[in-house]
């Protein structure tokens, strides 16, 4: 589907069992989830959870935050890379470093996943919990599905078949 930059986006209609992302809210809602997140890399699973919290925004995919304890933070480095979200606060970041092994070279991913460690009040929920980008992990799933990763290379949205768009991150829509 193509559009003028300028024009509005048209909300797909959801199906079944979908969501739309135009119904989440702005500012962003956090709800807990008992669905299966799992995180792979380099050959290891680097998280497994249904105890993680989501992230719902107006026309973002959700983003998945994992309880630290359910994460093989072995695998993560500290960066010193930080971003501001105008909802969240200041985040930091890791990069995942998986050695290498008799079964295969080690890998490495820049900037590969993020945490809030002082968030704002409404999300103090995600104090500490671990939110990975799609598209730098080999693997992304929930609850067995495979996750595509939200276009654009900064926001870390998880889309799914049951999450409708379109979602911002291409061009053309920053201003959404």
């Amino acid at each position: 589907m193509k559009r003028r930059a300028s024009s509005p986006p048209q909300a797909e209609p959801p199906g079944p069992g979908q969501e739309s992302v135009w119904d989440y809210p702005r500012p962003p809602r956090l709800e807990a989830t008992a669905r299966l997140v799992e995180v792979h890399f380099g050959g290891v699973q680097l998280a497994g959870s249904r105890r993680s919290l989501r992230v719902l925004e107006t026309s973002h995919p959700p983003v998945y935050y994992v309880p630290p304890e359910d994460v093989r933070r072995e695998y993560l480095q500290p960066s010193h890379e930080r971003s501001w979200c105008e909802w969240k606060g200041l985040a930091s970041y890791y990069h995942v470093a998986v050695p290498a092994s008799p079964t295969g070279a080690g890998r490495r991913a820049e900037n590969a996943a993020w945490y809030y460690p002082d968030p704002t009040v409404p999300y103090k929920e995600i104090r500490g919990y671990i939110a990975f980008y799609p598209h730098l992990m080999d693997a992304c799933y929930l609850d067995g599905e495979l996750v595509k990763a939200q276009p654009g290379d900064f926001y870390g949205g998880w889309i799914t078949s049951d999450v409708v768009g379109p979602f911002k991150g291409t061009p053309g829509t920053s201003h959404w």
